[in-house]
């Protein structure tokens, strides 16, 4: 399984957003497996299939609502990056990686931050109470596990710290190794995601055959 890095390309930017599109990545895997590690058939993991088949037949990517939630997450990102770098260890940014499983199919990962040559880094910004409860229980939240697991898939590095973060509060840390049952999850999952998309791809002319093309509109996003 090749790797393929992309130390300088910047997260959000068109670049960036180009390479992922039509491509499973650790941030959508969870929803393509169910909490028992099966691949998933459901509505959830029909709208991916959907999702990325179209970006791969249009090469457009559909904005993405930003709640504030999220918001606060790409602002804390930097914030938890710098309290990890202080009281853990340094951490170096790198913008996408791409690990082709099943020696064709390409994985994608966004990584928080790389640890020295073994470690990543993935910050969560968390509200209080969330934070509280990962505080209390000392366990990494299950839907957070997937895509930790990917990281680790993708990157072929032995660990990884899921960094919480809340303002005003401790910083928590836990450190999470490979999982072979994930890594086997993650693959049959992807694997089968790829053959549903060019199965959709390649019926597509088709479907649309004597179908009258439209111009594509770029609408501005409307926030009340």
């Amino acid at each position: 399984m090749n790797l393929t890095t992309y130390p300088d390309l910047l997260q959000g930017t068109d670049e960036w957003l180009h390479l992922r599109a039509g491509m499973v990545t650790a941030s959508v895997v969870g929803k393509l497996i169910t909490p028992k590690l099966a691949t998933a058939d459901n509505d959830t993991s029909r709208g991916v299939i959907a999702t990325l088949a179209a970006e791969r037949i249009t090469g457009h990517i559909d904005q993405t609502y930003v709640s504030a939630d999220m918001w606060r997450g790409v602002e804390d990102e930097p914030r938890a990056r710098d309290a990890y770098s202080e009281h853990y260890a340094p951490v170096t940014e790198c913008g996408f990686m791409v690990r082709h499983i099943a020696e064709v199919i390409p994985l994608g990962y966004s990584p928080d931050g790389l640890v020295g040559d073994n470690g990543l880094i993935e910050c969560k910004s968390r509200q209080q109470k969330k934070h509280l409860q990962t505080i209390i229980s000392g366990e990494v939240p299950a839907e957070n596990m997937a895509q930790l697991q990917c990281g680790l898939l993708v990157s072929g590095r032995e660990w990884i710290d899921y960094v919480s973060y809340c303002g005003g509060m401790p910083l928590w840390v836990k450190r999470i190794e490979p999982d072979p049952a994930w890594f086997d999850a993650i693959t049959d999952a992807t694997v089968t995601a790829y053959g549903q998309i060019a199965h959709i791809v390649n019926q597509w002319p088709f479907l649309t055959d004597g179908l009258p093309e439209t111009a594509r509109i770029e609408h501005e996003e409307i926030v009340i």
